[in-house]
């Protein structure tokens, strides 16, 4: 408990919004009830060994990256975690910065990136130093606008709801109405703008969310 607890403190100052479950069945319900970008996942659970809570998460999410953590450190222990759908492993105890960059690699490279630093035309989003900017202009933004945005450009041009955003933002504790995700692109649009974005980045998609506006690539002749 005090592990997980200082474990949550920590990735809470580095900017993720976290949800903590003592037991894997929980775990497991929280997974079916929200959107998660990356699970970490303790072994030593009260209730469910930790390959029986890879392998029912994996009946039902087979995309949601898995980052296990354990005190074993013998590579026959690792290599049952991978087989049973982990994606990364570390052994306690563990360098905290290891642990956010290995996350923070896990996220990306499910959405599709190679790098920690998103190009979307002149808007540039780097992930690691949690930094935006147009150009060579940064954009001063709160810790809620930077969360959309980065959600924005991860999905990296496909529609994202508003529902996803208020459990992304809010983690189904004490949510607004949804009407505030509105307001909070309203207000991200016009600082990318200010910036000297050359052309819109946010779309409306009507009755379904939002989306950034990828820049096309002109074939040459």
């Amino acid at each position: 408990m005090l592990l997980a607890q200082s474990l949550v403190d920590q990735l809470e100052d580095q900017g993720f919004h976290v949800d903590e479950a003592d037991r894997g069945e929980d775990a497991l319900e929280l997974c079916d009830l929200y959107e998660y970008q990356v699970m970490i996942l303790d072994l030593g659970l009260p209730d469910m060994r930790g390959d029986e809570v890879l392998q029912n998460l994996r009946t039902k999410n087979e995309q949601l990256p898995v980052l296990v953590l354990s005190g074993q450190a013998d590579v026959e222990a690792r290599l049952s975690c991978l087989h049973a759908g982990a994606d990364d492993y570390l052994v306690k105890p563990f360098n905290k910065d290891k642990l956010v960059a290995r996350l923070h690699a896990l996220v990306r490279r499910a959405n599709g990136h190679a790098n920690n630093v998103l190009q979307f035309g002149d808007v540039a989003l780097d992930l690691t130093a949690r930094d935006v900017r147009v150009g060579e202009n940064r954009v001063d933004l709160t810790a809620k606008e930077y969360q959309m945005l980065e959600l924005l450009c991860l999905r990296k041009g496909s529609v994202v709801s508003k529902e996803s955003f208020l459990d992304h933002l809010y983690g189904g504790l004490d949510e607004p109405e949804m009407k505030i995700i509105d307001v909070f692109i309203c207000k991200l649009r016009k600082k990318i703008e200010q910036a000297g974005a050359r052309a819109p980045f946010i779309e409306t998609v009507w009755g379904l969310g939002y989306r950034v506006d990828i820049p096309t690539q002109k074939c040459s002749a």
